[in-house]
């Protein structure tokens, strides 16, 4: 039984209205793929985005590691160690937060790109990880560009956080937002700044004369050590110059020759500091635009961008979350689908699907597939609720409102469709999935006005398959 107020508006009449004249995708209507029936495999593109079209946490790691298997390059562009994932091959696991997928493949190159923000240390322990599991860190390459996250930036991060107290972001205090702030600040220290101890020096100092100016008489926290930071820093250089190069030029290279290059993103589009739920959001732009910025590569070179999304959602952390569950059926979500951060380990928040924020991700970075992923986990409940619109003081939205109050106070919009009540896990092409199971994908594709090109019904790269 499914708890909580029932509003109902009739899908017909929210397609209508967001649609207006234009037709609406069908299973008929999708994109042709090459890849055998029941198969994770996927045809080459030359270039492609892969990232999340909720708040993160969408199985994107998964996702990215069954398209790497036919890339050249994988290329992670914004973010820092604040993202993890996990992929999970046989019996083998790996949790990643900066390292892209494609270190699972030995003619796949691993690209850092100038967008993210890079803690050396955790770098190198990740190397070292996937050299231990037999894996050739060798292969990665990290932008002279990228922004170094120093230990100013981890300090001030977990200080603010415990500052703000109940109205805290809800960061993952790794430094993540405070480097991207020196970035834009223009007084961020560089990769490259590594290879000349003289200007990472005067850059160190010049900053820590701030920060030390700060943390006694704002945060009361003692200073910090500035000779400490440059040896602890500088005996990173030596090991990470054999990494470092100029990857903008090293994919632009790579295309002209037809190679394949897969850009992989962190977090989801809701917590794009421009678009997302400002300012419950990361410090970069995980979004389709931020590829292209992050990577150093212009718009023509992308031909497939693809959005991952759970057949439920969730989030981690605090903003607004209009689907959010607080019942047993939420903790269901919870306990079956294993939510809880990859790098933090929080519990995350999980609710119904909302296609009034999926319409919006799809629109924000023109996704030309969804990969549905998690469907399996629908699988305990007899109903299964879609949130179609939201409603707010008499007002029913049916696309995403610009005032972050509606998303706070508004009533989802439900549609309720039947579950399937069986195990899915087993089903290896679209045709094998329950009546009900299937008609849930096509009503979402419908919805979405995009099409579904794969779903998962497990974490084995054997239960992804596309929709045929």
């Amino acid at each position: 039984m499914v708890d909580g107020p029932t509003v109902h508006l009739e899908i017909s009449h929210v397609l209508k209205l967001r649609n207006h004249d234009r037709g609406v995708l069908k299973l008929s209507d999708r994109l042709p793929t090459e890849a055998s029936a029941g198969s994770a495999s996927v045809s080459a593109m030359p270039a492609t985005v892969v990232l999340g079209a909720q708040w993160g946490d969408e199985g994107k790691g998964r996702v990215v590691d069954v398209f790497a298997e036919h890339a050249d390059f994988v290329v992670r562009y914004q973010g820092g160690n604040n993202a993890g994932h996990t992929i999970i091959v046989g019996n083998q696991k790996l949790a990643l937060s900066l390292i892209p997928s494609g270190i699972l493949y030995p003619n796949c190159i691993p690209v850092i790109a100038s967008g993210t923000v890079v803690d050396p240390k955790v770098l190198l322990a990740e190397m070292d990880m996937a050299a231990a599991k037999s894996l050739d860190p060798s292969r990665v390459r990290l932008s002279a560009n990228a922004h170094l996250i120093m230990p100013w930036h981890r300090k001030l991060d977990a200080v603010k956080e415990r500052y703000l107290g109940r109205n805290q972001i809800g960061t993952t205090r790794k430094g993540i937002g405070p480097a991207y702030t020196d970035k834009y600040a223009r007084t961020g220290i560089r990769v490259q700044d590594l290879f000349d101890p003289k200007i990472f020096t005067s850059k160190v100092q010049t900053a820590l004369e701030d920060v030390n100016r700060i943390l006694p008489r704002v945060y009361n926290t003692l200073p910090m050590a500035g000779e400490e930071i440059v040896d602890e820093y500088l005996g990173y250089a030596e090991r990470l110059e054999p990494h470092v190069t100029d990857t903008s030029l090293l994919l632009w290279e790579g295309l002209r020759e037809g190679k394949q290059v897969l850009f992989e993103g962190a977090q989801g589009t809701l917590l794009d500091v421009d678009h997302g739920t400002y300012p419950f959001v990361t410090s970069s732009n995980p979004t389709a635009g931020g590829a292209l910025v992050g990577s150093g590569i212009g718009p023509k070179a992308i031909d497939e961008i693809i959005g991952v999304a759970k057949a439920y959602i969730s989030r981690v952390g605090t903003g607004p979350f209009p689907t959010e569950l607080h019942d047993e059926i939420g903790d269901k979500m919870i306990e079956l689908g294993g939510e809880y951060g990859t790098v933090t380990g929080r519990r995350r928040r999980c609710g119904w699907l909302d296609l009034v924020a999926l319409r919006y991700a799809v629109r924000i970075n023109t996704f030309t597939r969804l990969f549905l992923t998690k469907l399996d986990i629908l699988s305990a409940f007899d109903t299964i609720r879609v949130a179609v619109a939201y409603r707010y003081e008499g007002e029913t939205f049916t696309e995403f409102p610009r005032q972050q109050r509606v998303l706070y106070e508004c009533e989802p919009v439900y549609e309720d469709l039947p579950g399937w009540r069986t195990d899915i896990s087993g089903a290896r092409s679209f045709d094998e999935l329950p009546p009900e199971a299937r008609a849930y994908v096509e009503f979402i594709q419908e919805s979405a006005g995009v099409p579904i090109g794969w779903v998962s019904v497990g974490p084995e790269r054997s239960q992804m398959f596309e929709v045929s």
